[in-house]
């Protein structure tokens, strides 16, 4: 009798439980539920599905795979990969599909992985696994580099998943090591001094497995020539690091300090960044947009309180563009007395302006008191140079008692003579000492003349050189 009660208590018990989970508003979990999504790689015991091949191995060439599927129950195909595409991307119960399965080209140092997901109803019911190789490769930290003409060194980073070999095709050229592993290696790149006429081309090529790259190395001559009877009296060949030397005097200034100019100046570190830096054998002057949203850019005085008197000056540049860009170099009279002999009766020799709303139209100017751009009666000559923006080439002038010459590699820009002009203050003010400016201007009344664009900064201005040579 006991027996009886007590399994008749067990019935009531198990119908009492089974009724609260039917009954009860909170979703209760009563034993297992065939609704739950199962995890990738589970099969329903509901739904039969068969996938060929289990797993797929493409090579890192891009590439379409067929993969398939047939399943008793319809179904879809899903992935969470950027890098593969599916085609089509589902099927009904008992019809065999072949889905395309297209990846992408595996541009990466190592091998990656997907996972395609089978779906029947909300189960993921098969998952296949997408393990895509990748190809031996090696890259360079750049793909072109630039020294100027005396011998130099400089770092490049190789960054590679298998080992590899650095070769030239120059003796003047090499890479210190020519061969290392997978990883980061540090290869210093030199040349020896180029004392020929032209800038000089060689090639660095960089090997890992199938890939192959090829490096870019121009070598500007170091040739150092003036006209006959001048000797150097004076250089900067930027062949150190850092800031600009002590012969330079560096301005701070406002932006709007002079033609409405908007760059402001400065010798100040920026956001981490210098306006006026010395490096890889080159001067440096970087105009850029800070944090405060101020325009930064630099300027810098050659010997401001001494200058020259005469002589034959030259230096190489390659010049930014954008619309906005203004860079030049010009010529100061020093030690001026403003208040009694203010601009442009001073004077002022322009060697070489450019304004990147007109790219690669270089010019040549005189300002005095009775011949300057206020009046429209200014000397000027201006002249098309092709890759004046993104190349070097060599400005310069001859400046004697009577007579002033500027040059663009070795070509007359503009000439100019006391006899034409007058021999009065008003007229030829150019018989005492003047000093070279080097500065990379944005906007203002010339630069800007027709609006900026803010999307061409940063940008640099770079000098290889400044050479001043006198009668002896």
């Amino acid at each position: 009798m006991l027996s009886i009660q007590t399994n008749i208590m067990k019935k009531i018990h198990k119908v009492l439980i089974t009724g609260f989970c039917l009954l009860s508003p909170v979703f209760i979990a009563c034993g297992n539920n065939d609704n739950d999504v199962n995890s990738p790689g589970s099969v329903s015991k509901e739904v039969a599905v068969t996938v060929t091949p289990a797993s797929l191995n493409p090579d890192y060439n891009a590439q379409t795979i067929d993969l398939t599927v047939t399943s008793d129950a319809d179904w879809a195909i899903r992935t969470e990969a950027s890098w593969i595409s599916l085609r089509p991307s589902g099927g009904v119960k008992n019809e065999t599909v072949a889905v395309k399965i297209t990846v992408e080209a595996n541009k990466e140092m190592d091998s990656r992985t997907a996972v395609l997901n089978i779906i029947s109803g909300n189960k993921t019911v098969k998952s296949v696994e997408v393990v895509q190789g990748y190809a031996m490769n090696a890259y360079a930290s750049s793909n072109s580099m630039m020294f100027g003409g005396e011998a130099a060194e400089k770092e490049l980073t190789i960054t590679s998943n298998g080992d590899w070999t650095l070769t030239s095709d120059s003796q003047w050229l090499s890479a210190n090591p020519s061969k290392g592993g997978a990883g980061d290696s540090l290869v210093k790149i030199s040349v020896e001094t180029n004392s020929g006429e032209d800038t000089r081309e060689g090639t660095l090529q960089l090997v890992c497995g199938e890939s192959v790259s090829t490096i870019k190395v121009s070598q500007l001559n170091y040739n150092v020539t003036a006209p006959e009877g001048y000797s150097l009296v004076w250089s900067d060949e930027f062949n150190y690091e850092g800031k600009p030397s002590s012969d330079w005097v560096i301005e701070n200034q406002p932006a709007g300090w002079v033609n409405n100019e908007l760059q402001t100046y400065t010798s100040r570190e920026i956001d981490g960044k210098l306006t006026l830096e010395v490096k890889d054998g080159f001067l440096h002057i970087n105009c850029f947009k800070g944090s405060d949203g101020k325009i930064y850019s630099g300027r810098m005085n050659a010997k401001p309180s001494t200058g020259w008197t005469h002589g034959y000056i030259e230096a190489r540049i390659n010049l930014p563009s954008g619309k906005g860009t203004w860079p030049a170099f010009w010529m100061m009279p020093s030690n001026v007395d403003w208040g009694s002999d203010p601009w442009p009766h001073c004077g002022e020799i322009d060697i070489m302006e450019e304004v990147g709303v007109n790219p690669n139209y270089v010019s040549s100017s005189l300002h005095t008191g009775k011949y300057n751009h206020t009046m429209n009666t200014q000397k000027t000559h201006e002249m098309y140079l092709p890759g004046a923006e993104g190349e070097f080439h060599t400005y310069a002038i001859e400046w004697t008692e009577d007579a002033i010459t500027t040059y663009v590699d070795g070509k007359v820009q503009l000439t100019a003579t006391r006899a034409s002009m007058g021999s009065d203050h008003e007229s030829w003010p150019f018989n005492r000492a003047f000093y070279p400016i080097l500065n990379l201007a944005w906007g203002g009344d010339w630069g800007g003349w027709n609006g900026v664009n803010e999307n061409a900064l940063p940008i640099t201005m770079m000098v290889d050189y400044v050479r001043i040579f006198q009668k002896q």
